[in-house]
């Protein structure tokens, strides 16, 4: 089997500690690309988080795609052309933000280059903000404010809380939106039936390649679906154990040059030619 497609999520599995990532990693990549292979970065980040790491693997160059808000748009990077977006229901903020009133965490979403910050700013909105290289700005009334179509929010706060607002709001919406954790302390809200996993599939028949031709690498909660999906599905050694369950192999962490090491390893599975290892 040649694998001719890997997705990739970027923060504790494309990246390393420090959110960089290494020559090494770099170096397969941009090799398995050349071979002939095509990348997708599936992150819970917005677009504009993801774009530096696209930049850095020169997935315009070589046909890659984005794949941002946890599958709630898909962008080709050599064209910029959006090939699909979800839209988060808008009449459901002002009920969201009424049940988290009385709780100690922060709600986002993202308008233009920037993150939309209503309730409170915590260290985990602070977080959110290094991740993805965008500034906050906050605002007194989220609800009132936001009336722009938007993929997604994420409520921040400490993990004990995250679950507990996870619970409540799972139980009461799962008819209309996706609810789960992407970290301990981030909650997803997003469109229902958007996930990575969806979202990869779409794309996939989209361009003629099988799910049997398809890697999906990842460490969160919100990779199991892909992993699950790919016809590879792995895990990297610092993952929580729910997602090494999910997944046909553990890798080596993301501090160990997982990818890249794995890459090497699979040989003609995904370099065609030897010469490109």
């Amino acid at each position: 089997m040649l694998f001719r497609i890997i997705a990739l999520d970027i923060d504790g599995t494309l990246t390393n500690s420090q959110k960089k990532i290494t020559s090494k990693t770099r170096s397969k990549l941009i090799a398995y690309q050349k071979s002939g292979g095509r990348i997708i970065l599936a992150s819970g980040r917005p677009t504009h988080g993801i774009q530096p790491y696209a930049d850095i693997l020169r997935l315009k160059e070589f046909g890659g795609y984005i794949l941002s808000y946890n599958g709630g748009c898909i962008r080709e990077c050599k064209t910029g052309r959006v090939l699909y977006r979800h839209s988060f229901p808008l009449d459901m903020i002002p009920e969201i933000c009424s049940i988290i009133k009385d709780y100690p965490v922060g709600i986002n979403t993202y308008e233009d280059n920037r993150i939309i910050v209503g309730q409170q700013i915590n260290q985990y909105t602070e977080l959110e903000s290094r991740i993805n290289g965008m500034p906050l700005h906050f605002v007194e009334d989220f609800a009132d404010y936001v009336r722009f179509d938007i993929v997604k929010c994420l409520l921040h706060g400490e993990p004990e809380v995250i679950s507990r607002l996870e619970s409540i709001l799972s139980e009461k919406f799962s008819d209309r939106i996706g609810v789960y954790k992407s970290e301990p302390f981030f909650l997803e809200l997003v469109p229902k039936n958007v996930d990575k996993a969806a979202s990869i599939d779409k794309l996939l028949h989209s361009i003629g390649v099988a799910t049997d031709e398809c890697i999906a690498f990842g460490d969160g909660f919100n990779d199991i679906s892909m992993i699950r999906y790919a016809g590879l599905g792995i895990a990297m050694s610092n993952a929580s154990e729910p997602v090494k369950k999910s997944a046909d192999y553990i890798a080596r962490s993301n501090d160990e040059d997982g990818i890249a090491c794995l890459l090497e390893e699979m040989g003609r599975s995904v370099f065609p030619s030897l010469a490109m290892i």
